[in-house]
């Protein structure tokens, strides 16, 4: 097709893209309701809507007169604003990329996860990886297919990695791994020969009601808007953003462990808060979202353990804990809260993992994916392995599945590489830290007054509201320059060793 002008062509491309956006909204409110709200049989019937709205989408995706649209855009670059030319250069990507994948696949893999999304929330209720192993093996299958259809050049998992961190390679994460390794675990290994900080008061009758109404306040002091933000509760915490007026997240709450849930909510509360920030122009685009799994993660976590696990947050948000649950916390300080909820000790869970130990788990998971997607382990060896590699990394027993293997939702949701973005999003918070901190001062201080939204400005200004205008690389380096991970290992030594008294 032929384009009489520039301006024309921009006219096409924001016609599609609304388009696009449409249809992944549907699908994404379906996909949250499925996990929040659907009843347990409805997989069936949603699979087929799923079915058709994946199909649809495939083809407005893979339609070849995008890569001439893009051409054509990216040919008359210097016609277009930054943000135009990102645009095209996605659109480019985006067509390129699933036009490789047959379109039966595409729709065949939509319609797969939907029931492996169902059929994972029973074998974890019920202990019953067995029931699972079938779906996750077609998973692993197709994602090994789909690494070939994106960049048949390169190891299919560097492929797959390439998908949440443009540039990722399994070279670079096994040195970063490596490098943590050497770092944290001989801090490990003397905070394991101390008396442990006692954490019993946590874990006390905490009423679910009075925890959703904890979380309403978390979210109120976080600054996050409940006009454009709403909880929800499912097995296992996500958020969901549509466009930046419309964002959900979710929690689960355990009557005897208040730290999971307000954690979670923390988290989740930091994803919400980039969602919430980029700048509405972006909205129904490309551009709309974050630039990668990992600054995503680095705001979560940067919320979740550097505000959230600070002294300065605990003694903020202490005496509404107080008013909550004052029988539960009766003679208990906010300095005994913040010990408490830093307590260092290798743990079953990843998502109450210790903020220190929390990356050994995303190791675990890393190197039995490279495994899987490299053929050198089936599924149905996975529980095993796993085990194993908890007792080595971690030292711990697993008693079963449920804690096990069958804990996170990533895999039945077909998001095998995202893990690594979990760790290099905590390394990538730890050095916004640095950075911010020469900018705006002490943020403990800030917390301390109240004034959390500085902190929340930083980020918005550096990181929320560019949206995907940047590459993940280039947002970072424009914002805390060459990333180095001993920002990371730094910021976790001076933490626990004072934590310790070591």
């Amino acid at each position: 097709m032929a384009y009489e002008s520039v301006k024309a062509a921009l006219e096409r491309l924001c016609e599609l893209e609304s388009t696009i956006a449409a249809y992944n909204h549907a699908m994404s409110v379906m996909g949250v309701d499925a996990s929040t709200a659907a009843p347990s049989d409805s997989a069936q019937g949603r699979g087929r809507s799923m079915e058709v709205l994946s199909g649809v989408v495939y083809g407005l995706v893979a339609d070849p007169a995008n890569e001439e649209l893009a051409d054509y855009l990216i040919a008359h670059g210097d016609e277009l604003d930054a943000p135009s030319l990102r645009r095209a250069q996605l659109l480019r990507k985006s067509c390129l990329q699933m036009s490789r994948i047959p379109k039966e696949e595409h729709v065949a893999y939509a319609v797969l996860l939907n029931e492996a999304d169902t059929v994972w929330r029973r074998a974890k209720n019920e202990n019953d990886f067995a029931s699972f192993a079938p779906l996750l093996e077609k998973i692993v299958a197709y994602n090994r297919k789909f690494a070939g259809y994106y960049n048949p050049d390169v190891p299919a998992y560097d492929a797959l990695l390439n998908e949440y961190e443009e540039g990722l390679t399994m070279q670079t994460l096994d040195a970063f791994f490596a490098m943590l390794r050497s770092e944290l675990v001989p801090l490990i290994h003397a905070i394991g020969e101390k008396e442990q900080i006692d954490d019993s008061f946590l874990h006390g009758e905490y009423p679910i009601e009075t925890q959703r109404a904890f979380s309403d306040y978390l979210m109120q002091v976080m600054g996050i808007d409940k006009t454009r933000c709403t909880i929800a509760e499912t097995e296992h915490p996500f958020t969901a953003g549509f466009n930046n007026h419309d964002v959900r997240i979710t929690t689960h709450y355990h009557e005897d462990d208040v730290a999971s849930s307000m954690f979670s909510v923390i988290h989740e509360g930091g994803h919400a808060l980039y969602e919430l920030g980029y700048d509405d122009a972006y909205n129904h685009t490309a551009l709309q979202g974050g630039a990668a799994m990992s600054i995503h993660e680095s705001q979560s976590r940067f919320y979740e353990n550097i505000i959230g696990r600070s002294l300065a947050f605990i003694r903020l948000i202490f005496p509404k804990m107080q008013e909550l649950f004052p029988q539960q916390l009766a003679g208990v300080t906010a300095e005994q809260v913040y010990r408490a909820v830093n307590k260092a000790q290798p743990s079953l869970i990843r998502t109450e993992a210790d903020e220190l130990t929390y990356a050994l788990h995303i190791m675990v998971r890393y190197e039995l994916e490279k495994q899987l997607i490299a053929g050198t382990l089936e599924v149905r060896d996975l529980p095993q392995a796993w085990n194993a590699m908890m007792k080595e990394y971690l030292g711990v027993d697993v008693p079963d599945d449920a804690r096990g293997v069958l804990q996170d939702t990533h895999w039945s949701g077909g998001m095998i590489g995202y893990f690594p973005s979990y760790a290099l999003g905590s390394a990538y918070a730890a050095q916004m830290l640095d950075v911010m901190e020469q900018e705006i001062g002490d943020t403990q201080a800030l917390v301390a007054a109240g004034e959390l939204d500085k902190v929340t400005a930083w980020l918005k200004a550096h990181i929320h509201t560019h949206g995907c205008l940047y590459k993940p690389g280039e947002l970072f380096e424009r914002s805390c320059g060459v990333f180095d991970a001993k920002h990371y290992t730094d910021y976790l030594k001076k933490k626990f060793t004072a934590l310790y008294g070591l």
